[in-house]
Order: structure tokens, then C-alpha cells, then sequence
């Protein structure tokens, strides 16, 4: 059905200020350390004529995978894209970095040592530190917490985490963020040691947070960085909504495991309070998933639909009341999101993704004040930039728009979420009077029409066809 839209220009409800950072993303550090990341999909598979053979079994995982070299985060050609985007967070993260050993005085010979999975050198760290100085961000992680460090009958010590903290500091990009490890409801499937629990999690996220205060107290303490809602449900009815076609949707990898903490659990009987409250977010899981989890996966001819985009504003919904909970008044952050879990989508890469990544900005913006991280700035098919040759894809270009004109006081654009019209409205970026509006129209038939008040300046994002890997900007190829 066809879609009429007005939009004004004054009378507008503000309903609050966000971040200005709410648009960054992630560099793993399985991409500073080098290491094992989801394997491209063929130019086919991503044009929709070539089908993926999915993963069977758990054990299939592995071959789904392949070991890339580090990213060469001194490339001007990466470099210049990133600093397009102005100042950003930058989380280096991922649950490789729960298990990496930092060997700044170089002494392992780049063999990690047993309990560790890899092995961070100095001069890469002193590349990411070049990095954010560079395109003026703000740096997050999380920390080593794996049986190297210690078992699970021992608390976590602050050992390796000195390291890396001391050395930022020292060389004057101090680290402003941290969560203590990556999805922790996945307990030992994300590193720790085995037989961890979510008790040992509690007592180790304190013993963090308390080192951290003592030593860098102006360092935001963020977490639980789980995955799944707030309800002790995992990802399944907090991210999608149950009794919609979109249930079962927005389920994380943690749903295959057999052993996972819910969010109450791992919160539970904390001392340490939260600064800011985090959790991950995709859409589902990615076709390399699909035959492991069917109900969690998202076939591309919905990816328009009204079910679809839900998913992203009902697992903001639904996580703020964790972030009411443990951390009130707080902001809360995406720490992870993207369209699916397993790298990606074969159409993670193309136009088609566009809609969901400026509806989940838009949305999330009407809810809360916060950042999202997309995962990532350049590695695997969500990526913002191709891997290796650095090529901006479509998201790339819409999350530089957002960047450029959508400001930081959010209104009410008096338009209820519908297809075809999907409305947010913002103050202007360059802080000069008037409004930026971002329309979405996700009809496959219909046109919508929008009825400018004044003269306007119009951005309009379009592809030849909706898995295109090249998007037109008011008609022009974007590249």
C-alpha cells in the first residue's frame, strides 16, 4: 500500500539527546592478532544465485572458518575511510581477545603459552593505539580471562590486564572503555576456563572493575556484554517478540550450546555497579548457521519485512530493562551488531542491508541514548569495508550519511512504523537550523510520497536491484 508522509520542520517533541558516537564499530582482535575469522562468501552466493552449503553439525563450525593474516591498520586507504565517519568508538574485542596473551617484551616467540589461544606483540598493539589516535577515537576492549590466567577455582588477576592498560596510557591513548569479556552467558565457550560459572563471573567481573577503578578511574566500566534479552531468555523472545512471525529470530550462536548464563545470572550478587550496560544484537544467524538453527535463521526475501527490521527496536526494548536493573539512568551500548551471527549474511555486503542497519540507528536513537558498534570496520561480509582491499560497501556509505547529517537531539516524527514509512527525525548535524530526516521505504510495490514544507536537500540510497554490492546516491554509483 502506497505511503503519504509530512514532515515538518518546527513543533517537533524532542525526545532526547544521543551520543554523538552512536554510529562505531568493532576491529576484532583476531584482526590485530591474526587468526581464525568466517570465510568469504563466493561473488554468487552473494548475488543470490549460488546457494550456500550450510554447517550440518557443531563440528562443521570449523570448516566454515579460515586464518587471515592481521589487518594493516597503517593502510591509508583504511585509515582515510575511517576518519570519514569523524570520532567514533573503536571496541577491539571478540572472544579471541579472551584468550590472547600480550607479549610486549617479546619473550614467547609468537608461540602462546599453554591456557592461551594467541599472542598479542607490542608493535600490534602500539598499531592499534596509531590507529585511533589517527582517526581521533575512542578506544574499548575487554581482557584476557582464560585458563592461562588462571583456573577455575582461581580468581581472575589483574596480570595480563596491567599490560595492556599500562602501555595505552603510557603512550597516550588511554583505553576509555572496558567490558570484562566478551559474551560471558557462553561462559566457557567464550574462553574462560572450563567448568566456569556464572557465580565465577560475578566474582571476576568485580575483581575487574574494582582494579580498574582503583588503578584508571577514568576508564567506563561497561557490561554484562551478553547475548540475548533481559528476561533470563536468552536471545529468542527478548530480541524478536514472541507470537510474531518473528519469533525465534535474533537468536544468538549461544543458543546451540548447552551450558549458558542468563543475564540475572551472571548480575546476580555484583558489588561493582555498571557505568554503562552492554549486550549484542544480530538479526539471526547467517546462512553458514541456517541448517544448525532454522528458526534462527532469516530467509533474504523477508529481509525488507516489517518482521524483520522489529527485531533490532524490540531487543533494545527488551535489554533496557536489564539496563534499568543493573545500571540505571545509564547509557546503553550494542557492543556487537550486525544482520547475523556467523559473519554475516550472503547479503550482508549489499544494498539490501542497508535498511535494516539505518532502521536499527533510527529506532534505537527513539528509545535510548547509547552507541552501537557494527561488527566490523573491515573483516567478514558485515563488514563496513571489503576485507583486504578495503572497497566501502553499501553500509559503509549509509553509516557515513548518518554520521554526516543526523545530529544528536532525537524528535518524535509523529509517524507510527509502517511499511514504506519509516520515519526518524533529528536535529541537523552541522548544527544549523532545521531538521534531517531519515525515510525508509522497505515496500518491494509501492512508492511513498513525502511532503516537503521548505526546500530541502534530498539524499536518496538506491540500488539496481536490492542485492546489488554497489548503491546509487540520488542516482549516482557510490565508489
Amino acid at each position: 500500500m502506497a505511503q503519504s508522509v509530512k514532515l515538518r520542520t518546527n513543533s517537533l517533541t524532542v525526545l532526547r539527546t544521543v551520543d554523538a558516537r552512536l554510529m562505531s564499530y568493532n576491529v576484532e582482535m583476531t584482526e590485530v592478532t591474526g587468526g581464525t575469522f568466517w570465510k568469504a562468501y563466493t561473488p554468487e552466493q552473494i548475488a543470490g544465485t549460488e546457494e550456500f552449503p550450510p554447517a550440518s553439525g557443531l563440528a562443521d563450525i570449523g570448516k566454515l572458518m579460515q586464518i587471515y593474516p592481521p589487518i594493516d591498520l597503517y593502510n591509508p586507504r583504511l585509515r582515510s575511510f575511517a576518519k570519514e565517519f569523524g570520532s567514533v568508538w573503536v571496541r577491539v574485542s571478540g572472544t579471541w581477545a579472551s584468550k590472547t596473551y600480550y607479549d610486549f617484551d617479546g619473550t614467547t616467540g609468537g608461540k602462546a603459552p599453554e591456557g592461551y589461544q594467541s599472542v598479542l606483540t607490542r608493535e600490534q598493539w602500539i598499531g592499534v593505539l596509531n590507529f585511533v589516535k589517527a582517526i581521533d577515537a575512542k578506544l574499548m576492549i575487554s581482557v584476557a580471562n582464560c585458563a592461562g590466567l588462571h583456573s577455575v577455582d582461581e580468581p581472575w588477576n589483574p596480570s595480563e590486564a596491567e599490560k595492556i592498560f599500562s602501555l595505552s596510557k603510557e603512550y597516550g591513548v588511554p583505553i576509555e572503555a572496558a567490558e570484562f569479556m566478551n559474551e560471558p552467558n557462553m561462559l566457557q565457550y567464550s574462553g574462560a576456563p572450563a567448568g566456569y560459572t556464572a557465580a565465577d563471573y560475578a566474582r571476576d567481573q568485580d575483581l575487574f572493575f574494582a582494579w580498574v577503578r582503583e588503578n584508571y578511574p577514568e576508564t567506563l566500566l561497561v557490561g554484562p556484554c551478553n547475548t540475548g534479552g533481559a528476561d533470563g531468555d536468552d536471545a529468542v523472545g527478548a530480541m524478536s517478540g514472541k507470537n510474531s512471525d518473528s519469533a525465534n529470530k535474533g537468536s544468538g550462536i549461544s543458543n546451540l550450546m548447552s551450558n549458558v548464563a542468563t543475564l540475572h545470572e551472571l548480575m546476580q550478587g555484583t558489588q561493582q555497579k555498571l557505568d554503562v550496560y552492554s549486550y549484542h544484537y544480530y538479526n539471526g544467524v547467517s546462512e553458514r548457521l541456517a541448517a544448525i538453527m532454522p528458526g534462527a535463521h532469516w530467509d533474504a526475501s523477508k529481509a525488507h519485512t516489517e518482521e524483520y527490521l522489529a527485531v533490532a527496536g524490540q531487543s533494545a526494548r527488551a535489554n533496557a530493562r536489564g539496563r534499568d536493573q543493573y545500571c540505571p539512568n545509564g547509557q546503553m551500548w550494542v557492543t556487537e551488531s550486525g544482520d547475523a551471527g556467523g559473519g554475516g549474511d550472503t547479503w550482508a555486503s549489499t544494498y539490501l542491508d542497508v535498511l535494516r542497519t539505518l532502521n536499527e540507528l533510527g529506532e534505537f536513537a527513539t528509545i535510548t541514548d547509547g552507541v552501537i558498534f557494527h561488527n566490523t570496520l573491515a573483516s567478514s561480509d558485515y563488514g563496513f569495508l571489503q576485507h583486504g582491499s578495503f572497497e566501502p560497501r553499501p553500509n559503509y556509505f549509509a553509516a557515513l550519511l548518518w554520521n554526516r547529517l543526523m545530529g544528536t537531539t532525537v524528535y518524535e516524527s509523529g509517524e507510527p512504523l509502517r511499511e514504506g514509512a519509516h520515519v526518524y527525525a533529528h536535529s541537523r548535524r552541522d548544527g544549523k537550523e532545521g531538521v534531517a530526516y531519515l525515510v525508509i521505504n522497505n515496500s518491494l510495490t509501492d512508492s511513498t510520497t513525502i511532503d516537503l514544507p521548505c526546500d530541502a536537500e534530498r539524499y536518496t540510497l538506491s540500488a539496481t536491484q536490492l542485492r546489488s554490492s554497489v548503491m546509487q546516491l540520488n542516482g549516482k554509483e557510490l565508489v
